[in-house]
């Protein structure tokens, strides 16, 4: 049985920063599970300064934006997994259904957040999340933003209910809402 550990924040807000430190100080092996999808140069600049972060040849990358729950099945036991980011994930599925003429809501989500987190139990390792904390701002102003909000929302409360631990981060400072017995 594995440990999770979910940490979430605002935008910028030194989450992954924690993570990835949080993560090294573990025994590896290391895998990084990258969601983001290159959409512009912008977003290609950023996946490049994550990946520089990484570069001390502790890290093995793997992208993927859909399969979480199978990825993490398929990693090597007394590993490290860090996911970055679940925010990301829950945009992937939602524009993949959109893209389909699929509809894609709360049960939706709630059935991929089930087997990520049965995958997680079953995973004899460690495995970081990190996910935005989207909803403490202002009501989006259209369905789309709303139904994100609240896809995320849901994601975020049932990844933290099943976690060993969760951190929220601000300002770069970790605060911890929930603690494992066995650090």
């Amino acid at each position: 049985m594995g440990r999770l550990i979910l940490v979430t924040g605002g935008a910028r807000s030194g989450k992954s920063d924690y993570a990835l430190t949080r993560a090294q100080a573990l025994p590896g092996p290391y895998f990084f599970l990258a969601t983001c999808p290159v959409i512009d140069p912008e977003m290609d600049d950023r996946i490049s300064r994550h990946k520089a972060d990484r570069e001390n040849g502790m890290w093995q990358t793997i992208e993927e934006e859909l399969e979480l729950a199978g990825i993490v099945s398929s990693l090597e036991s007394d590993s490290v997994c860090l996911i970055d980011c679940l925010t990301l994930w829950v945009n992937n599925l939602l524009y993949l259904a959109e893209q389909s003429g699929m509809s894609f809501g709360e049960g939706e989500v709630q059935a991929r957040c089930e087997a990520l987190i049965d995958a997680a139990a079953k995973y004899r390792g460690t495995l970081i999340c990190v996910s935005n904390e989207v909803g403490m701002g202002i009501v989006p102003d259209n369905v789309s933003a709303r139904l994100y909000r609240d896809l995320v929302g849901r994601c975020n409360r049932m990844v933290a209910a099943a976690a060993d631990e969760v951190i929220l981060v601000s300002c770069g400072l970790p605060l911890f809402l929930k603690e494992s017995e066995n650090k």
